[in-house]
């Protein structure tokens, strides 16, 4: 049995959800950013205590093939972003989703925008400015180190979306010291 998750968004979460599941004495074959696997059916009894208790984590149960899809989506491109170390960002986004996902890449970016309100390009984006803004509270790259690990063409082309979407540069950003940062499920 495949439990979908939404608002899983980095490593703390799946520690969380997988001892949620061992609180229920209930081990999980895999957990992953929004899906675990189990070995058997969980009881009717089950599922109402772990959607309640989900949801008292600030996660929520997927039922819905489509919103299960959008959320696969979700977690892809966080992972893509905040593991930028690992993954190519010079690479199309919307080829490396469809190949991941192994759906025809318009039909998941019409869906993501039905559900979202939002196309996925602007949530790559929104997740490319939270992980710059990461970068520059840690002060340990420049501001082309940080558009190369980001795989924007330039410094200007990521000074550009950074205005747009924060209201700072990310000189202003750096200096201001004020923690605008967003938690990623919000995005």
């Amino acid at each position: 049995m495949k439990v979908s998750i939404k608002n899983m968004v980095c490593c703390r979460c799946i520690t969380v959800v997988r001892q949620g599941f061992e609180k229920m004495h209930v081990t999980p074959v895999r957990v992953l950013m929004g899906e675990v696997e189990l070995a058997e059916d969980l009881s009717i009894i089950q599922l109402c205590y772990l959607k309640n208790w989900l949801s008292e984590m600030g996660f929520e149960l997927l039922d819905d093939r489509k919103m299960v899809l959008v959320e696969r989506v979700k977690n892809l491109i966080i992972e893509i972003i905040h593991g930028a170390d690992r993954v190519n960002l010079t690479i199309k986004l919307s080829y490396l989703i469809q190949q991941k996902i192994r759906i025809d890449y318009n039909y998941i970016s019409s869906l993501f925008s039905n559900i979202e309100g939002i196309t996925i390009e602007q949530y790559i984006i929104l997740q490319r400015i939270e992980r710059a803004k990461e970068f520059l509270e840690y002060n340990e790259l420049t501001l082309s180190e940080i558009a190369h690990k980001l795989g924007y063409s330039s410094v200007q082309y990521l000074s550009t979306q950074f205005k747009k979407a924060t209201g700072f540069t990310p000189s202003h950003f750096k200096k201001i010291k004020e923690n605008t940062r967003k938690s990623l499920d919000k995005l």
